[in-house]
């Protein structure tokens, strides 16, 4: 079923989860534990919404060994790409912000877990 805009907007109105698109708009890709470090929440917390963003087709993922990495789906409508990127471009600062956060965590910020 293809993504809607209400499921969209449902999708980015929780701060978390809008924190979420932003910086895998940002890095590219991220592993759970790199999410939990960079926004401070549970496991739990994140791993629910991941599943929600997956679940509307916003995310794609991919397993490696215990780690579940996260990306944008390229697959998105046009018209939703470009909802989150003016969304990424009016939060760039914060969104960077959070990026260096990553950065100083020894989190792997390019899609390399080194979680621990």
């Amino acid at each position: 079923m293809p993504l809607t805009a209400l499921q969209l907007f449902k999708n980015l109105s929780d701060e978390t989860r809008l924190d979420i698109v932003l910086l895998l708009r940002e890095m590219g890709e991220l592993c759970v534990c790199d999410l939990c470090t960079a926004l401070e929440q549970s496991q739990p917390k994140i791993s629910r919404h991941l599943a929600m963003l997956r679940e509307s087709g916003l995310l794609l993922d991919r397993k490696q060994g215990k780690w579940v990495h996260y990306r944008l789906s390229p697959h998105i409508p046009s018209w939703a790409a470009q909802v989150v990127e003016q969304a990424w471009l009016s939060q760039l600062g914060d969104v960077q912000t959070i990026a260096r956060k990553l950065a100083s965590a020894n989190c792997s910020g390019n899609g390399k877990a080194i979680c621990i």
